[in-house]
């Protein structure tokens, strides 16, 4: 595993994920009712992004420029240690803001620990699990783009991959899709206007046993429980990069 891939990935699919909480969560909306604060991370030799939290809502957007509280890591792996509990950051801005990231921000990211990795009552309500298995989605959505961009075997897919766009749904659930440009992947949470090939999850039970490791993909597609179509060796190499997944995300 490396220590400058799971950076990105914290940040982009984890941390990122906040986004998709503020969204179906009404605690987490209402933990960022009446809130206008930016939240910029800044990795040495790793990403930069800041999260927006405007009208309970939170937007992702790259680079900490006009961040209201910036957070510095001298390097990926004292990032990584924010997520693990091991690293206690200092803003290098905003530290008269610091009551939100103690506060607000600190009951947020335990909502997405929760949903994140939930403990298995918790999975009986349908409403936690609708909104539990949409976030994984999207965690692994994002995942996959930073692995095949970071990663060495990850890139070593992401370098088979054509142009175009390849759809990911859950039936019922949510959809979005990987834009593969000059072998760089971007996640997108939205379906595309077309695709170039396509992975559709049956329903959204399936794909939490998938994402939970408890069947298997390939007898998944056997079962007609998982679809596949389009240009293959674009979804083939996708795959590939999924396998990698839950190496850094375990």
């Amino acid at each position: 595993m490396d220590e400058r891939t799971l950076s990105f990935i914290n940040l982009h699919a984890v941390l990122g994920c906040l986004t998709e909480l503020c969204r179906l969560d009404r605690e987490a909306q209402q933990l960022i009712a009446g809130k206008n604060i930016s939240l910029g991370f800044a990795v040495k030799n790793g990403p930069e992004a800041t999260l927006q939290f405007k009208d309970g809502a939170c937007t992702f957007r790259e680079g900490c420029s006009g961040c209201d509280i910036r957070l510095p890591f001298s390097c990926p792996r004292k990032f990584n240690g924010l997520m693990d509990g091991s690293t206690t950051p200092i803003p290098s801005k905003g530290f008269t803001k610091i009551g939100f990231l103690l506060k607000t921000f600190t009951k947020l990211t335990d909502r997405l620990s929760m949903y994140l990795q939930p403990e298995p009552g918790q999975l009986e309500d349908e409403d936690f699990f609708n909104i539990s298995t949409t976030m994984m989605f999207y965690v692994i959505l994002e995942a996959v783009a930073q692995i095949g961009n970071y990663d060495p075997v990850g890139r070593q897919s992401a370098g088979y991959i054509v142009d175009g766009d390849a759809k990911l749904e859950i039936c019922g659930g949510p959809v979005g899709f990987i834009e593969a440009r000059d072998h760089r992947l971007t996640a997108r949470h939205e379906a595309p206007e077309r695709c170039m090939s396509y992975m559709q999850f049956s329903d959204m039970g399936t794909a939490r046993q998938l994402f939970d490791g408890k069947i298997n993909a390939v007898a998944a597609v056997g079962l007609g429980k998982v679809k596949v179509g389009g240009m293959i060796s674009q979804v083939d190499n996708i795959n590939r990069i999924l396998d990698r997944v839950a190496l850094y995300l375990a």
